[in-house]
């Protein structure tokens, strides 16, 4: 099945300096629904830009056990790799740059 042929239901997009990662639901022809995890990268070329993408699939029967390695993975990396770390400061800081471009955009 072509991808144009299937519905996008829900997209969430996380923003990560020169990558941008998109979430996106999506529903085949007969309502079974996966989701695409996608990886957006800048990459310049001459005089512009492109972009190169690379895209994962995951289905519904693998979700619990992706989500569940998913964090097994990131806590090992927090705690035995790198306890020293603040993560929270990263949230914050994402937190502070959307605030500085929401802020941007307001007409006075």
């Amino acid at each position: 099945m072509d991808e144009r042929d299937q519905e996008r239901i829900y997209s969430k997009r996380v923003r990560a300096g020169k990558r941008t990662y998109f979430l996106d639901v999506k529903a085949t022809r007969t309502n079974d629904y996966y989701l695409t995890i996608t990886e957006s990268r800048r990459q310049p070329q001459g005089e512009g830009v492109v972009y190169e993408k690379h895209k994962i699939f995951l289905y519904k029967e693998d979700f619990d056990k992706f989500v569940e390695a998913l964090k097994e993975t990131v806590d090992h990396v927090k705690t035995e790799l790198m306890p020293e770390v603040d993560f929270s400061k990263f949230v914050q800081r994402e937190r502070d740059e959307q605030d500085d471009f929401a802020s941007e955009l307001k007409w006075d």
